[in-house]
């Protein structure tokens, strides 16, 4: 930290800034708080294992998890989720997996189900559809080791265990769902040296498939089983004779609990979580992006130091010569330059808009890449960007209404109101439509009506007022007078030119920015889609700076271009030249989506195309 505070204070130029993103892309990445207190447990300490979503990367639509016939415990308790977590659609629950702190299990029978078709329908349709079931233990989601084929000794660790598996009997072509009724759990702690009290560290499952067999009739959870005995030390390794999924079979829920005395202290138990095997694509990553950025910026020094430093020396000589000679490149244009663009009142909102996303996303990048955002506070990313959201509606509105006054405006009220409504209207509606689809479903991925009305009171109740309160601001400020006058009568430029021009500036403009952050939106959408834990904010916030210099070098190079042009429509322009990256960047998600994700519900398509279309409207303000 005190090393990033240090750098900050270095000199301005280009070369200083690469090194001080480099350090804090380094250092962020191995510093994080971890968002709860360390808890501590005696020897026999009640463990409560929580239950989580239902999740799929085929459907991207969670379920509850009693949303399948499991075993639910006497009275069933909703945890208190924050913002962040519902619009997740987490749904934290107690179950009945209770055991005690470093008390060994076996066998532990939780209940006995009896299937019919209908719940045998859904158990099947879960497995087809690959959904894993989550678990939270001292707030740390459970996970499942899986041993690396290409690396000795090397685990990676999958989010939650599979409702079931598809295979078929020896000897049989016909394949038949299998659920996995026993759980065998591991739970890793560190011991304190100075007393009794430890701390849980990790939370293992190996999930199995078993058809349980007893003597007799079903009495309660409390009889012996022949296939599963502690008292006979008959433990469950192996799925010899799994439990298959048919109408009116009975399924037995087991568990297993081990401990094991874990060397790992408690600040660092995420780490096998945010562990990055990959950080040479990340360096490589950012390199290629400070090679971009190398490349525009001699391009925009040798047109301010050489060229425009030419073209204004052989103006003034023009000027001290009297030649009566027509000017030409940009001193032709130079009188239509501010002259107000078409469509300025949405130009003027749309960078309204954009400066509030740059905010948002500019604060919580800071606060993500100094640790205040794990993903042990689940929801947290979610709920930070929301409020920040909210409340950059201030300098929403300040810079619609300065831009409005630039251009002349005189009913601020009227440029406030869209810079208010336009763009949250458009993505609410979009919003409510989806949520309608998913609510179709029965997913737990709806908003309920109670969070549907909190997002529109953060709307009306903040963003709104504040947006009035920085446009009046905005526009009541004193403006600067510019010296240029406008001619009354505007150059003619030909439509199909001015076209072409606006084409060729979104297909080139926007592929230089695209190629700053490929690589790293490769890692992004894997995260969203494959539900996996994305924590290289440090990476991400260097890239994002990145972004933002060629987004503003590749906008000036093409503004001098057109000038000299003699186009001197550059509002627009300047406007959609970086911001046609967020075209590539859709373009891109759309690969990813036909090529990485097996979606076959046309909710779910259309959900991932919606979202995806969002991001594009938010890049393109930004």
């Amino acid at each position: 930290m005190a090393r990033g505070s240090l750098a900050l204070k270095l000199g301005a130029s280009f070369t200083s800034s690469s090194l001080l993103l480099l350090l804090l892309a380094y250092h962020s990445c191995s510093f994080y708080l971890p968002g709860v207190a360390p808890q501590d447990f005696t020897t026999g300490a009640e463990l409560r294992v929580k239950v989580n979503k239902l999740t799929s990367t085929k459907t991207q639509l969670p379920y509850s998890y009693y949303s399948l016939q499991y075993c639910p415990p006497e009275h069933i308790v909703d945890s208190a989720e924050n913002l962040g977590e519902v619009l997740r659609g987490d749904r934290i629950e107690n179950s009945p997996y209770v055991f005690q702190m470093r008390e060994p299990l076996q066998c532990k029978i939780l209940c006995r189900v009896t299937l019919n078709t209908k719940t045998t329908k859904e158990f099947k349709e879960k497995i087809d559809d690959d959904y894993r079931v989550n678990m939270i233990l001292d707030n740390l989601p459970l996970v499942v080791p899986i041993g690396r084929s290409d690396q000795e000794n090397a685990v990676v660790y999958q989010h939650g265990f599979h409702v079931g598996l598809k295979a078929q009997y020896a000897g049989s072509e016909d394949l038949k769902h299998f659920i996995y009724n026993h759980l065998t759990f591991t739970v890793k702690y560190h011991k304190d040296s100075r007393s009794d009290l430890a701390r849980i560290v990790g939370f293992e499952v190996k999930p199995f498939s078993v058809e349980y067999q007893f003597d007799g009739e079903w009495r309660n959870e409390n009889m012996r089983l022949t296939t599963c005995d502690p008292h006979a030390r008959h433990a469950v390794t192996s799925s010899e004779s799994p439990q298959v999924i048919e109408d009116k079979k009975d399924v037995i829920f087991t568990y297993d609990v081990a401990f094991e005395e874990s060397d790992v202290k408690w600040a660092s138990r995420w780490d096998t979580y945010l562990l990055m095997a990959d950080d040479q694509i990340h360096w490589f990553s950012i390199v290629n992006s400070l090679m971009i950025v190398l490349f525009l910026s001699g391009m925009v020094a040798m047109i301010m130091l050489q060229t425009l430093y030419r073209d204004i020396s052989k103006y003034n000589q023009l000027e001290t010569q009297e030649e009566a000679q027509e000017e030409t490149g940009w001193k032709l244009v130079h009188g239509d330059v501010f002259r107000p663009p078409t469509n300025s009142d949405l130009l003027c909102v749309y960078v309204g808009t954009g400066v509030q996303f740059l905010g948002m996303i500019l604060v919580t990048m800071i606060f993500a890449a100094l640790g205040f955002l794990s993903p042990s506070n689940r929801g947290g990313l979610m709920t930070a960007m929301l409020f920040l959201w909210v409340f950059m509606g201030l300098f929403s509105g300040y810079a619609s209404a300065r831009l409005y006054k630039m251009f002349k405006g005189t009913e601020w009220k009227k440029i406030t109101l869209k810079t208010a409504f336009m763009f949250p209207a458009i993505v609410f509606s979009i919003f409510f439509v989806l949520n309608a689809l998913i609510w179709g479903e029965k997913s737990s991925g709806a908003v309920p009506f109670g969070t549907m009305f909190a997002l529109v009171f953060l709307w009306f109740g903040i963003s709104v007022p504040l947006v009035f309160t920085g446009s009046y601001i905005g526009f009541n400020k004193p403006a600067i007078e510019d010296s240029v006058k406008t001619n009354k009568i505007p150059r003619q430029i030909p439509e199909q030119a001015w076209y072409m021009n606006l084409v060729f500036s979104i297909l080139i403009g926007g592929v230089l920015p695209f190629g700053v952050v490929f690589i790293e939106l490769f890692f992004i959408l894997a995260s969203i889609w494959l539900h996996q834990f994305y924590y290289i904010f440090g990476f991400l916030f260097a890239v994002f700076i990145i972004l933002i210099v060629t987004c503003a070098e590749i906008t000036i190079v093409f503004c001098y271009f057109h000038l000299c042009n003699e186009d001197y429509h550059w509002w627009w322009r300047s406007y959609l030249t970086s911001g046609s990256s967020a075209l590539y960047l859709f373009l891109y998600a759309a690969f990813y989506f036909f090529t990485k994700l097996d979606i076959t519900k046309p909710v779910s398509g259309s959900l991932i195309l919606w979202l995806h279309a969002d991001c594009l409207c938010m890049l393109s303000l930004c």
